[in-house]
C-alpha cells in the first residue's frame, strides 16, 4: 500500500481514538498551526535540495 495512504489512515484512526476517549487532539486545532508544520517541512526539504 502507498505510504501516504497508510499515513492518512493512521492519522484518521488516531484522531478517532482520541475523540472517542475524549482526549485533546494531538495536533494543532487551527489551520495556521497546520500550515506552520507544513512550512517547517517544506523549509527542511528546500534546504536539502539546495545542498
Amino acid at each position: 500500500m502507498n505510504i501516504y495512504v497508510l499515513s492518512v489512515l493512521t492519522g484518521l484512526i488516531v484522531g478517532f481514538l482520541f475523540a472517542w476517549l475524549r482526549l485533546p487532539i494531538p495536533a494543532p486545532n487551527a489551520l495556521p498551526g497546520v500550515l506552520g508544520i507544513i512550512g517547517i517541512y517544506l523549509g527542511y526539504k528546500l534546504f536539502e535540495w539546495i545542498l
